[in-house]
């Protein structure tokens, strides 16, 4: 048994139902226990079948208030419950698209023994709107990649890029450079990546390990988003100063904007400046959060009690 699973929940849906399910055809192969990491357990009894733990017995379930939730930590307390080789971090709406997903993010940590995170790809599920699905094409090409130190000057804040929504951590490296760091308002998968490869290691794309995931967001949705993004940031000069976020921004709207173009979608054109503004302006406020007042600070965050967390932590 080389894997076990971390899983946060909130409000488990039939996707999560459907992830479980999914990930039990590929257990006796790879995977040891899944474990849950659930934010309210009165929640989990209303949305999950009375006998589902009993018949998933590779479940681990724990329970945590919405108060104790935070990004890090709540994985890191997940990480400690694992006694695999390789721990695999997954979001409750990622869905594998195959029976490969698993393997092959195992070959990638397996050949290659300073990748120390390797990551899968997002494909747009089927309500997924033409601006997301082209966003997603961006973010996750059909191209694996190995990313390292020699690689920021030619990708810049891309050589970061990791996402827990599936990603496979080596147990090892991971404790050596002391995992997720919270409180996280964030970002704590890129933060952790960029540690890593500050350290002489190195992070694994793999576009032929896929995931069903997208989000069809608001443009209200993304300035909170990104609001976080850029407090992350902020607090993590270590790995993001003098690292340009906006250069890739760019790049992706300019590469949107002409795929439409050619398509003749104008609406979409008009949606995706709104939505790309939204994302501009939450990004800069975040960047600049210290400047601004708590009651500001809690109008634009999309994680409240990351600043009880905070608040704690200096009291």
């Amino acid at each position: 048994m080389r894997v076990d699973i971390v899983i946060p929940t909130y409000k488990p849906d039939n996707d999560f139902l459907k992830l479980i399910d999914t990930l039990m055809t590929q257990m006796s192969d790879y995977v040891n226990k899944v474990y849950v990491m659930n934010t309210e357990e009165s929640l989990w009894q209303k949305r999950i079948p009375s006998d589902f733990e009993e018949r998933h017995e590779n479940l681990v379930v724990t329970h945590i208030s919405k108060a104790e939730f935070d990004h890090a930590l709540t994985r890191h307390a997940g990480m400690l419950k694992t006694t695999t080789p390789y721990v695999l971090f997954m979001t409750q709406d990622a869905v594998p698209a195959d029976d490969k997903f698993i393997a092959n993010l195992i070959k990638a940590l397996d050949e290659n023994d300073d990748v120390s995170v390797a990551y899968a790809r997002q494909l747009p599920n089927e309500k997924c709107n033409k601006i997301e699905r082209q966003t997603r094409d961006f973010n996750y090409p059909d191209t694996s990649v190995i990313k390292g130190k020699d690689d920021i000057e030619r990708l810049g804040i891309k050589t970061f890029f990791c996402s827990n929504v599936s990603a496979m951590y080596k147990r090892d490296i991971y404790d050596k450079l002391g995992g997720f760091e919270g409180p996280a308002i964030f970002n704590e998968d890129m933060v952790y990546a960029g540690h890593a490869v500050n350290a002489g290691y190195k992070i694994a794309y793999v576009a032929d390990a896929r995931v069903i995931h997208s989000h069809n967001y608001t443009g209200r949705e993304q300035f909170h988003r990104n609001f976080d993004l850029g407090v992350s940031q902020t607090n993590h000069p270590e790995v993001f100063e003098g690292i340009k976020s906006e250069s890739e921004g760019i790049k992706m709207v300019i590469k949107n904007a002409v795929s439409l173009l050619k398509r003749g979608a104008v609406f979409s054109i008009f949606k995706l400046v709104w939505l790309s503004a939204n994302k501009y302006l939450g990004y800069k406020k975040g960047r600049n959060y210290k400047a601004l007042s708590k009651e500001k600070i809690m109008k634009y965050t999309m994680n409240p009690g990351y600043w009880d967390h905070i608040c704690e932590e200096k009291s």
